[in-house]
């Protein structure tokens, strides 16, 4: 198990993005939450099997083609502080 931080810029905003995210990590069996960053880009904070992780990353840039410019994700030992995907603010 792993967490990883990912960073989505882009014309990420306002298009959805947050709750395809959760409902895909959800569909994934992935835990930890989805929020949007004020200088437009969204963060994600999730945990679960790297394949898994790397699985939702596939489908959010498929879905999501021509929207996202950039992903920035870092790998960590999953901390297991997590019961649930959520959207926060």
């Amino acid at each position: 198990m792993v967490r990883a931080h990912i960073i989505f810029s882009g014309r990420v905003q306002g298009v959805g993005f947050r709750f395809t995210v959760q409902r895909l990590a959800l569909t994934l069996g992935l835990k930890g939450w989805v929020r949007n960053l004020p200088n437009g880009s969204v963060e994600v904070l999730v945990e679960g099997a790297k394949q898994r992780i790397e699985e939702l990353c596939r489908k959010i840039e498929d879905d999501f083609q021509g929207y996202i410019q950039d992903k920035d994700i870092e790998f960590a030992p999953a901390e297991g502080k997590f019961d649930h995907f959520r959207i926060t603010y």
